[in-house]
């Protein structure tokens, strides 16, 4: 049976990782790329889309398929105004799982974080918490939830900070064994394959920790 998806988020790291994977599996005849900027790599699968994805709607016609991978994020130093980055971290996501519901697309993987929690004080760990609640909600048939924690890998913008935090989790990450799992480093290679693997997989578990996203990718199935 050939398939159809609808990536978010392919100019990123993870994103890009992702398309790179389903180009490959014979499962998937077209992949649909929402996104802002175009994309470096040629498939006769992908259908590109230049759009502003805060007007998702603008293209519901366009918006048919049988999977949906949300690998939408930003940081707060990148985005350093709340609002612009809870309309990005929380408004894109959750409007791309109302337009999935509204066209009847029956599979949602969405990268969320670690920590995630609609309760918390942390302004980032709230607001990731809201957009799992929201997309939830929606009650999408097979909704994939993936918590990672610090995503490693080389990005083409330079983040300081972020930089520094990979090189003190390299070091830390021998140490975080059994419950500790969780809090490794890890790689966007990972939590892409992982992605694809949830949505030919029939769990019906909604969120992933770090942890089991490695266990799920390392799996043979």
């Amino acid at each position: 049976m050939s398939k159809t998806a609808i990536i978010l988020g392919a100019t990123g790291l993870t994103g890009g990782i992702l398309l790179k994977n389903l180009i490959a599996d014979k499962t998937y005849t077209k992949i649909k790329i929402f996104s802002r900027n175009p994309i470096d790599i040629q498939s006769d699968k992908i259908e590109e889309y230049i759009i502003d994805l805060f007007q998702l709607n603008k293209f519901e016609e366009n918006f048919a398929a049988d999977v949906l991978f949300c690998c939408i994020g930003t940081t707060a130093a990148k985005t350093k105004d709340k609002e612009s980055y809870k309309t990005i971290d929380y408004g894109i996501p959750l409007s791309a799982a109302k337009m999935a519901k509204k066209k009847d697309i029956k599979t949602f993987v969405v990268i969320s974080s670690m920590g995630a929690n609609a309760s918390s004080s942390v302004f980032y760990n709230r607001t990731k918490g809201e957009m799992e609640r929201d997309v939830l909600g929606q009650n999408i048939k097979n909704t994939f939830i993936l918590r990672p924690s610090l995503i490693g890998g080389n990005r083409d913008e330079v983040r300081v900070g972020e930089r520094i935090g990979k090189g003190i989790m390299s070091l830390l990450n021998p140490l975080f064994l059994g419950s500790l799992k969780k809090y490794k480093m890890i790689s966007p290679e990972k939590i892409a394959t992982c992605m694809q693997k949830l949505a030919d997989s029939k769990s019906h578990q909604s969120i992933f920790s770090s942890d089991e996203i490695v266990d799920i990718a390392n799996s043979r199935k």
